[in-house]
């Protein structure tokens, strides 16, 4: 075959190829399905990049979603008692390191509003706190069910200029809670906040028994620094050690006790955790000192 009729036949296949492509990339989607696969297939042909392709995946995500599958259950909330003295609460706010904290009356089920971490700056010296009154700092808190899906949610948020929304049963009782960073974080990923720290650390100190550990972290990893003795050959990640001491995918403020570690879902999404705080039990440190 001369040179010529090479190059001819390369290039129609090549127009074939691309009047393919051009066809399917015209067809109009019937539904939600196709209209994915037809994203996908632009990402193929380079003409929409993995980011978008992500993000846009992540906004028809959210239009399905409701409250209930992404919020903190009332049980694992960080809470402040309307009734608890400055200095009860005030290590619960440092160490939590939240911005905002529901406020409960009588029981967990009844937030009376929302305080500001930021408000508690004024009562830093010992002698404001005799003027200290939780009732003077309270913010009204945004009530909203269960059933509320994540794409209203978020036009409200930015309507209102809210980032928190205490989540409501039938009865009227809280349930949970949700930020406006656990909507964002379905459609955008994982958010950056004050938990992170450089990209190159697993497992990061915070204090004498104190650590923080990125869910990824291989099991393999997590024995070489602490010791441990986990099986690394039935889970691969920290992530897949704690869902299964859990028996489901953890949310938000979960915690469980494997071996001598207490280890707390600091981040996760519908999808995945990603971000573990890890405690070492008293007697597993006196051990070690020992």
């Amino acid at each position: 075959m001369s040179k010529r009729k090479g190059d001819k036949k390369q290039k129609s296949v090549f127009t074939r190829w691309v009047a393919g492509v051009s066809h399917r990339l015209r067809q109009i989607p019937e539904d939600r399905s196709q209209l994915i696969q037809l994203l996908r297939e632009a990402n193929r042909q380079h003409l929409l990049d993995s980011d978008a392709l992500s993000m846009i995946e992540g906004v028809l995500q959210v239009a399905e979603l409701r409250v209930r599958d992404i919020m903190i259950p009332r049980a694992n909330m960080t809470v402040i008692d309307r009734d608890d003295p400055f200095e009860t609460f005030l290590p619960k706010v440092v160490e939590s390191a939240h911005s905002r904290f529901p406020v409960i009356g009588e029981d967990r089920g009844e937030v009376v509003g929302i305080l500001l971490a930021k408000d508690l700056l004024a009562y830093a010296e010992k002698r404001e706190r005799k003027q200290f009154d939780i009732r003077d700092l309270l913010r009204s808190a945004v009530f909203v069910p269960e059933s509320k899906r994540l794409n209203v949610l978020l036009k409200e948020f930015r309507a209102t200029r809210n980032h928190m929304a205490i989540v409501v049963d039938e009865f009227g009782a809280a349930a949970g809670l949700v930020t406006i960073e656990d909507v964002l974080e379905q459609i955008v990923g994982e958010i950056e906040d004050e938990h992170d720290f450089e990209d190159e650390a697993a497992i990061l100190k915070l204090g004498e028994r104190d650590y923080t550990a990125k869910a990824h972290t291989a099991v393999e990893e997590f024995n070489d620094y602490f010791g441990s003795e986990f099986p690394s050959d039935e889970f691969e990640t920290l992530a897949g050690l704690v869902s299964n001491a859990l028996g489901h995918l953890p949310q938000r403020g979960e915690t469980v006790d494997i071996g001598h570690f207490r280890f707390k879902v600091i981040r996760a999404d519908s999808r995945r955790i990603h971000l573990l705080s890890i405690r070492l039990k008293k007697e597993a440190a006196v051990a070690d000192a020992g």
